[in-house]
């Protein structure tokens, strides 16, 4: 596990600008929404994370972190695509994946009802991103597709997060969260 953390914030470092998600393209459509939060570095990072740090805190955090963040981005996305602007997407989106990653790195414990709020403001930037790179196609489609992608990335995270929770495993999941949020701050200033 080690060793595929170490490679994430490898390649986050050294190509941060083919890894950016939303380059201003239009998509649409149902198998293009579930490739654009695995599209780049900044979405996968900071949805991932998102399923370690809801893991971390377990009990009512396992599944209101996670469920927060989706219907969250999803009400971004569709004032995204109904041309409602949200000023700093971009910037709110670095900061997500830093916050994340610093959040599993430090085990920071917050409350569920926080931890969940964090998380439904962060996924609606992501949101946002996503539906301001819908074209003219099937918007529900495609929202189906990015929300089905962003959940599975979560899940991953979760099952990560309870898969290291404990002993020296600890401390693998403590460095994935740090190479996460590096990898963020590559992002920003690559």
């Amino acid at each position: 596990m080690r060793y595929i953390a170490q490679f994430i914030a490898a390649v986050a470092v050294a190509a941060p600008s083919a890894l950016w998600a939303h380059e201003g393209g239009h998509v649409s459509g149902f198998l293009m929404g579930l490739a654009h939060p695995v599209g780049g570095a900044d979405h996968l990072l900071a949805m991932v994370s998102v399923g370690i740090w809801a893991a971390m805190l377990a009990g009512r955090a396992l599944w209101a972190m996670p469920l927060g963040f989706v219907v969250a981005m999803l009400m971004g996305g569709a004032a995204a695509y109904a041309g409602l602007p949200l000023p700093g997407v971009e910037p709110m989106i670095l900061a997500s994946v830093v916050f994340m990653g610093c959040a599993a790195a430090l085990v920071l414990r917050f409350p569920p009802f926080w931890a969940t709020a964090i998380a439904s403001i962060f996924g609606l930037f992501h949101g946002h991103a996503h539906g301001a790179e819908a074209g003219g196609g099937d918007f529900a489609a495609y929202a189906l597709g990015f929300g089905l992608a962003t959940a599975a990335l979560h899940l991953a995270g979760v099952a990560l997060g309870l898969s290291l929770k404990s002993g020296f495993a600890r401390k693998t999941l403590r460095f994935v969260g740090a190479a996460t949020a590096l990898a963020g701050l590559s992002l920003a200033f690559g």
